[in-house]
């Protein structure tokens, strides 16, 4: 990978696309699913759903790993993101306390990283399911000392894990983690919530932990719009309380309410969604529209 940063650093983003697009139109041409699946959302997105339209949004996912790349390798043009809603998260920061940031697999989340390191005081821990988060760290470290964004590998959330992020919460940092994907877990918890015209599961989660950290809860959506990236943050809930009765219609409320914007900037940036799967195909979505 130090090699792929080192081409990019001399060359410029040719000749990854040189390496990036023969391996795209191998893909496309030999999944068929993968073509299915993306015609069908852009189908509902509204956007061209036929082959060039599926060709484009491929095309888009491969522009974004190259972009994530160049974000890694601190090589990323920051000057051509824009930030939007952001002033309450600077007020969070002067005031030393923090909060619990959902983002999607819409556009491209690593744009956060290009935030932290233009903004003095913002530390990010980004949670995923990957096992190799410590090393990816390390390699992060190496290539741009300047990052303020930790991966931090969270395969179930335990007390253990819920007060290690609660203390970072009060030293005012900044959680970060996905809310458009179901846990692959035996009996993942979930909410219905209408999206793009048909009801979806989405996970219960983030919101769950939001409610256990204390903190306000804001989405983050980065989107790209022609050659610029918008960054969107919007608070969801200034604290989430999750009652004893009626606890699984808050959680479906905070759930359609998240969808809700998920669906808003998926229409603005249809090309960004990079879910390719059946989204609407979850076998909770044969139950009512609860949390489960």
């Amino acid at each position: 990978m130090r090699l792929l940063f080192w081409v990019c650093r001399v060359f410029g983003r040719w000749p990854f696309r040189v390496v990036l697009y023969p391996v795209l139109l191998w893909y496309v041409a030999t999944q068929p699913r993968a073509r299915r699946v993306s015609s069908d959302y852009l189908r509902r997105v509204g956007a061209p759903a036929g082959l060039f339209g599926v060709l484009r949004h491929f095309a888009s996912f491969a522009e974004t790993i190259l972009d994530k790349m160049l974000l890694w390798g601190g090589l990323f043009d920051c000057s051509r993101v824009s930030l939007h809603g952001v002033e309450p998260l600077y007020a969070r920061i002067r005031e030393g306390r923090g909060a619990l940031l959902v983002c999607s697999h819409l556009g491209n989340f690593d744009l956060s990283r290009a935030m932290s390191m233009d903004t003095p005081g913002l530390k990010i821990t980004v949670l995923v399911h990957t096992r190799h988060a410590e090393a990816f760290n390390d390699m992060l470290a190496k290539l741009d000392p300047r990052s303020q964004m930790n991966l931090m590998q969270v395969t179930e959330m335990t007390p253990a894990t819920a007060m290690a992020l609660s203390e970072r919460i009060e030293r005012g940092e900044f959680v970060v983690m996905a809310a458009d994907r179901v846990p692959v877990s035996p009996n993942p918890r979930v909410a219905m919530a209408p999206f793009l015209g048909q009801s979806a599961a989405f996970p219960v989660g983030p919101y769950v932990l939001a409610s256990v950290l204390g903190c306000p809860l804001y989405t983050m959506f980065a989107i790209r719009q022609g050659d610029r990236h918008e960054i969107h943050f919007e608070c969801l809930r200034e604290r989430v309380v999750l009652p004893r009765r009626g606890r699984d219609e808050a959680l479906a409320e905070l759930a359609q309410d998240y969808a809700a914007r998920l669906e808003h900037h998926a229409r603005r940036a249809p090309l960004d969604w990079f879910n390719f799967y059946d989204f609407w195909h979850h076998p909770h979505s044969e139950h009512s529209n609860a949390a489960h």
